[in-house]
């Protein structure tokens, strides 16, 4: 556990990508097997074990630990996987390997959990512990995505990412012939039906930049705000992925069941009523659940709308230019769940400038460039595609709630509840972290620890004095939400150290963005 949990405290530490990448390389090529099988499904979500929930953590530590003590502690550090780990009274220490933590997980039964966990807990040192802990309730939070795990993978020999992604869904962990490829060995045989194909990612761009190209050579279609999904359907299974890989199948049957092609096709999820896009909040409603009830599949229907195709009738169409794919795309009729999407008529930068201005419906994000000619290419190649996304809404907010961050901010006030005035009252409306500088961070914390008026464990309210301008990128009706509304992407954009509270926004400007 110790080269596991020494990974993860520097991937935690570490915010440069490419530094973090060369972290994962490093322990993958110098860990044996199938301890670096099992780190590298955690880090990518594909590992299998039994979730071990807070109460049972609480419980465990309330027996070694005094209560008032384990409060205290909680209180201060706000985490209760590392306050568990840093004051677990220390036994007789040794080095347990990361396979024996995943067999633990993995086959020991529910009343057997309790004891196993508390030994193997006196077995360990406190980053140990903690790595261990993490693992245990599925909460690594190191900033690793399973693309860049798989980006590490490809350093390690002559396969490509786009190569390693073919296979990816073929594979177990702990991925021993994976490993062996890398290792100059035969290439593993996948299994998987309707495999995963790396998608073609798109660069920001903005009207200057634009302006120094041509824009005949540019297809332009609206940027629709669904998640974006490919589409696979071949010899007889049929799959939904995420952007990443991910298969998200199961959470829409009604998408499987429309999907009456054999091909790979790139689009975007959505969920519609009416021919109408719904905003996002509805698709979320939809999103991470293992089964989807018949009462959801008809208030929130969900389909596609494509803009891509990736291989179709068994022929492969990526190294064809995008206006002959389009073709392809556009003479197929797939029904009443699945459509197109429209390319837009412009003939200068300017008009598409004036489209992106005023879209015809508020779920549209922006406009997506594509060279007419580009092939599909995996990864991010600059310039063949560019996304213009519409300019973000802001509004003044007033910090009311505060708590420790993670990582190497677990000491500061990091993690902020605002709130925007109704009649006399602030309203909380949103929840966002915000990457200030070190010295904003240290002012801010000085802040939330001179101006806290109550204590709720580790949240602290606050005097209602800072406002914050706060940017987001769209807007939904949430009945969750006190507030009425739900924003999306919310971050703290600047610090309004100069404006007064009294003339932060208030709700009603925040309802008329609806």
């Amino acid at each position: 556990m110790k080269g596991f949990a020494a990974l993860l405290e520097r991937l935690a530490f570490t915010p440069a990508r490419n530094a973090k990448l060369q972290l994962l390389q490093h322990y993958l090529e110098r860990t044996p097997d199938p301890d670096r099988g099992w780190a590298l499904a955690a880090l990518t979500g594909d590992l299998a074990l039994r979730r071990v929930t807070p109460s049972l953590l609480r419980a465990l530590a309330a027996e070694r630990v005094d209560a008032e003590l384990l409060a205290l502690s909680y209180d201060f550090v706000g985490d209760l996987a590392e306050t568990i780990a840093l004051v677990w009274p220390e036994g007789a220490e040794d080095d347990p390997s990361l396979s024996q933590a995943v067999a633990l997980l993995q086959g020991t039964g529910k009343a057997a959990l309790p004891g196993a966990i508390a030994a193997l807990l006196d077995r360990l040192g406190p980053s140990e512990r903690l790595a261990f802990l993490k693992l245990a309730t599925g909460n690594l939070r190191v900033g690793v995505s399973a693309r860049m795990a798989r980006m590490a993978l490809a350093a390690m020999g002559v396969p490509s990412v786009p190569e390693i992604e073919e296979i990816w869904h073929g594979l177990t962990p702990p991925y021993a012939p994976l490993f062996g490829w890398l290792g100059g060995g035969a290439r593993p045989e996948s299994a998987a039906l309707a495999p995963f194909r790396p998608v073609m990612l798109s660069t920001p761009t903005d009207l200057d930049e634009l302006r120094a190209l041509e824009p005949g050579d540019y297809f332009a279609e609206w940027k629709w705000d669904g998640i974006r999904v490919q589409a696979v359907a071949e010899g007889g299974m049929r799959r939904l992925y995420s952007r990443t890989g991910e298969d998200i199948s199961h959470a829409f049957p009604d998408v499987i069941e429309a999907m009456d092609f054999h091909g790979s096709a790139d689009g975007e999820l959505i969920v519609r009523r009416e021919g109408e896009v719904a905003p996002f909040g509805e698709l979320q409603k939809r999103l991470n659940r293992k089964t989807v009830g018949k009462g959801l599949l008809a208030s929130h229907p969900a389909g596609l709308r494509l803009y891509d195709l990736l291989l179709w009738d068994g022929r492969d169409l990526r190294a064809e230019p995008l206006e002959a794919r389009r073709r392809v795309l556009e003479a197929v009729d797939f029904g009443a769940r699945i459509d197109i999407s429209p390319l837009l008529d412009f003939a200068t930068w300017e008009d598409l400038a004036a489209l992106r201005a005023e879209p015809p419906a508020a779920v549209i994000e922006g406009v997506m460039v594509k060279r007419r000619d580009s092939t599909y290419v995996a990864g991010r190649p600059r310039g063949p595609w560019f996304k213009w996304k519409r300019d973000p809404m802001v509004v003044d907010a007033v910090l009311i709630y505060a708590q420790r961050g993670h990582g190497k901010r677990s000491g500061f006030h990091s993690d902020f509840t605002f709130g925007l005035w109704d009649g006399g009252e602030l309203v909380p409306v949103g929840k966002a972290y915000f990457g200030f500088t070190d010295a904003e961070l240290r002012e801010l914390d000085r802040f939330v620890r001179q101006n806290t008026v109550e204590r709720y464990g580790p949240v602290r309210a606050l005097a209602p004095k800072l406002v914050v301008e706060v940017a987001f990128e769209g807007l939904n009706r949430s009945a969750r939400h006190r507030s009425g509304v739900a924003m999306r992407f919310p971050r703290i954009s600047r610090i309004r150290w100069d404006k007064p509270a009294a003339e932060a926004d208030r709700l009603e400007t925040l309802e008329a963005m609806l």
